[in-house]
């Protein structure tokens, strides 16, 4: 029975005239958007920025993929419901610059709303761009359906020159596996701030469940593109996926296990003896040539020294508060001393995300 569906969904892909998924191999797939109503202002001498993954505005929802649970498609007014608590605390904090991932655009787990476009009319900002990391007309798993989600940057000037950089794809699933998988991106876009002529925002969402190097491969794209910008001002931020070098807790199995999961049984080289996504002890030198390079939000010295502080995620909320940090906002500029903000109690609170958002201040130089 499982090769006969295989087959079948195999014989659709080859003989539709449109794929099922979007493998971004004819073009950069970027939609651009503007508020409806643009709310200018005078050019700051701070400009914040501020980076969250904003789970498909879900909240905190027992959702079937990432929290054992069971909930799959969510009714239009719990998806609106979500948008506001989330357009609430962005207003509240007022970033410049924002950087979102795991952002739905068209997908039927969220009633097809284009959140970019929602968000944009309920908060300050008034220009964004979108990228897709996962296109697909049709899922099969447990009745998902169509999906388009990706990562967005905001901001309040307007966007030009944007690209959808495709990072490297997992090597640990099978062909057709992959075929309906997440394609990870990095979206580069030049910010037309006044005065400034080399202002480039860049958000980016790392592979989650890879259990191979995938990560690595992906974080060398990022340096290699940033390199490409040579002088520019640089502003990255985005989930990594990834653990601060030097990190007390690395394996995550038994925080992150469901119910009917047991890990750390058997021998330390099966397959199942660790929960996909959630031993990060063989990644923990990935970050280091951004920390190498890069400034920042959060110095490492200061996270080592206070960890619990700023930690950004978590998979079982219902049990305990955040107990890593994934989330990060880099530059090759200056932060301005003590500006950064890590805001676990108003996500904790308020069922925002499986993510905390993270912010921080930039003093203007031209």
């Amino acid at each position: 029975m499982k090769e006969l569906s295989i087959l079948i969904i195999a014989l659709v892909l080859f003989s539709a005239c449109e794929p099922l998924v979007n493998t971004f191999e004819r073009g950069q797939n970027l939609d651009t958007y503007q508020a409806k109503k643009v709310m200018e202002a005078d050019p700051p001498e701070t400009i914040r920025f501020m980076t969250w993954n904003i789970r498909f505005g879900a909240g905190r929802t027992n959702w079937f993929g990432d929290s054992c649970g069971d909930r799959v498609i969510l009714p239009e007014s719990e998806v609106k419901e979500n948008l506001q608590k989330l357009a609430n605390l962005i207003n509240t904090v007022q970033p410049d610059i924002l950087f979102l991932q795991e952002i739905d655009i068209e997908s039927k787990r969220t009633a097809y709303i284009d959140q970019v476009e929602w968000l944009l009319n309920h908060t300050h900002l008034n220009y964004g761009v979108y990228a897709s990391m996962w296109d697909a007309q049709y899922v099969p798993s447990d009745g998902l359906g169509r999906v388009n989600t990706g990562n967005a940057i905001l901001s309040r000037w307007k966007i030009k020159d944007a690209q959808r950089i495709q990072l490297p794809l997992r090597s640990d699933q099978d062909a057709l596996t992959q075929y309906f998988y997440l394609r990870r991106n990095m979206l580069k876009c030049h910010i037309e701030f006044p005065g400034i002529d080399d202002f480039y925002a860049v958000c980016v969402h790392l592979a989650a469940f890879s259990t191979d190097n995938t990560k690595q491969k992906q974080i060398e794209k990022i340096l290699t593109e940033l390199a490409d910008l040579q002088d520019a001002k640089i502003f990255l931020g985005g989930d990594f996926n990834l653990l601060p070098p030097g990190s007390d807790s690395l394996d995550f199995c038994d925080e992150d296990a469901c119910p009917d999961e047991t890990f750390h049984r058997g021998k330390i080289t099966d397959k199942s003896y660790h929960k996909e996504g959630s031993n990060y002890a063989p990644e923990i030198h990935y970050m280091e040539p951004l920390y190498q390079h890069y400034n920042p939000a959060v110095p490492l010295e200061r996270y080592l020294a206070h960890q619990l502080s700023y930690f950004t995620h978590s998979t079982r909320w219902q049990e305990g508060f955040w107990d890593r940090k994934i989330d990060y906002l880099f530059s090759n500029l200056q932060w301005r001393a003590g500006s950064d903000s890590t805001y676990q109690e108003d996500a904790f609170n308020d069922r925002l995300s499986d993510h905390v958002p993270v912010s921080v201040e930039w003093k203007v130089e031209k």
